[in-house]
């Protein structure tokens, strides 16, 4: 696959419901009593995995129409022990969460899934659910999937802080712990997304969420609530809708509008450090729903500058960096991004991948430990061919690069882009990219 200069990107898009809000919509749906109804839920094959999932455990799910689905849950601590193991494919997000769900309730469940989540690390996930009552009965070297995981016979509410910033840890103790008797705390020294406790809310919980330190969250959730079926609206994707926003900064004359766009404060950081580096991104028709702030995005091409990202900034955009290091590629001077341990455990080592793919194309790019500096000269060669070990981010962000760079930019395999961005080579296309499958 591959992608080549193009001319300007003109139109409107909607790109997918947002992954992590999907993920959450259909794991906590099963918990309430009753019905809910999600709409724009991204049917992706990540999700489509965790909707599996929640139909194995006992839940109805079901399909209505296009990202309109229901979900008739059974109650917190009321779900059954799946027959078979739970497939995730390559959802961290919704293997990492639903350990959290499980761990909670008194059977076994096995959690597998393909090559590269079986790479992924899951101790993280796994210590702090331990402390909880569960128990790992099985697992592959190193905490990894396959893994038997035996829930807790009575859960044990806990306060834990987290060791790394991480929304999918805080995520599985705070589901783990809807099922204790008691509160359940988790802090945090960064400021993680926090789409579930800003669900978990929507759906009747105790929950509060209070600053703790100079960028730290303590998070309180009291257990057993009995949660009330809602109506989840999704918004569009943020780390999808990344890559026409760059696409449109990067190619000459493009003039774009992204629809329902989510700028949850804890995910906004991508458009926060575009806007730094000169980015003319417009916000339109702001407003909110079910906690959730959402906008319009108009986004027209732009002269952008090097900037320093600093790490405090990672949780608020880590999938996003591969694309902004594209948007770097682009700009006028040097771009440092600080504190990118965290994309070392992702699908990839997407440091160093995208460091490899920046050079491939004629970008000038060094790894400091955990810092990425890209070189940034206003343009990019292209020319190259990308590895994408398996990861949709890579294949998608270097396929924006193409369409700004002077000869074409290929990577080796974009058959995982449907995980996230099931549509996306047609979506672009209609926007007027060059993409060729």
């Amino acid at each position: 696959m591959s992608a080549g200069k193009s001319r300007s990107l003109a139109g409107r898009l909607r790109v997918p419901g947002d992954k992590s809000i999907s993920h959450r919509s259909l794991l906590i749906g099963a918990l309430t009593v009753g019905r809910t109804q999600i709409e724009g839920l991204l049917e992706g094959e990540d999700v489509i995995a965790t909707a599996k999932a929640v139909r194995a455990m006992g839940a109805s799910v079901a399909r209505e129409g296009e990202g309109r689905w229901r979900v008739n849950g059974l109650g917190v601590g009321t779900l059954l022990a799946p027959r078979e193991p739970l497939d995730f494919g390559n959802a961290g997000t919704g293997s990492r969460l639903a350990m959290g769900v499980v761990a909670g309730h008194p059977f076994e469940a096995v959690f597998d899934g393909d090559a590269s989540l079986r790479k992924r690390p899951m101790r993280r996930i796994l210590d702090p659910l331990m402390q909880m009552g569960a128990e790992t009965v099985e697992q592959a070297e190193g905490g990894r999937l396959p893994l038997r995981l035996r829930g807790a016979r009575e859960v044990i509410p806990i306060v834990y802080e987290t060791p790394v910033p991480s929304a999918q840890v805080k995520s599985a103790v705070l589901l783990c712990g809807l099922s204790a008797d008691g509160e359940t705390t988790v802090i945090e020294k960064e400021a993680t997304r926090d789409h579930t406790e800003r669900m978990l809310a929507h759906f009747g919980a105790k929950i509060s969420s209070e600053k703790q330190g100079e960028h730290g969250r303590k998070i309180t959730l009291r257990g057993r609530p009995e949660l009330v079926p809602q109506k989840i609206v999704v918004p569009s994707d943020i780390s999808s809708a990344a890559f026409p926003l760059v696409a449109a900064l990067i190619v000459p004359g493009s003039d774009i509008v992204l629809e329902n766009v989510l700028l949850n404060p804890l995910r906004a950081g991508l458009i926060e450090t575009l806007r730094e580096m000169g980015a003319n991104i417009e916000e339109v028709g702001r407003r909110e729903d079910a906690g959730e702030i959402i906008a319009d995005l108009r986004v027209r091409h732009s002269e952008l500058k090097g900037v320093d990202v600093p790490a405090s900034r990672a949780p608020s955009m880590i999938d996003e960096y591969i694309v902004l290091a594209v948007a770097a590629s682009f700009a006028k001077g040097d771009t440092r991004m600080r504190g990118l341990s965290e994309l070392r455990v992702k699908e990839s080592d997407r440091l160093a991948a995208t460091a490899d793919g920046l050079r491939a194309n004629g970008v000038d790019c060094e790894t400091f430990g955990d810092d990425l500096l890209v070189g940034g000269r206003g343009r990019a060669a292209g020319g190259g061919l990308v590895k994408t070990h398996m990861d949709h981010r890579l294949a998608m962000s270097f396929l924006v690069m193409g369409l700004g760079s002077d000869k074409p930019v290929k990577v080796d395999d974009g058959a995982f882009i449907a995980t996230s961005f099931p549509g996306f080579v047609e979506n672009m296309r209609a926007l007027g990219a060059e993409i060729a499958a």
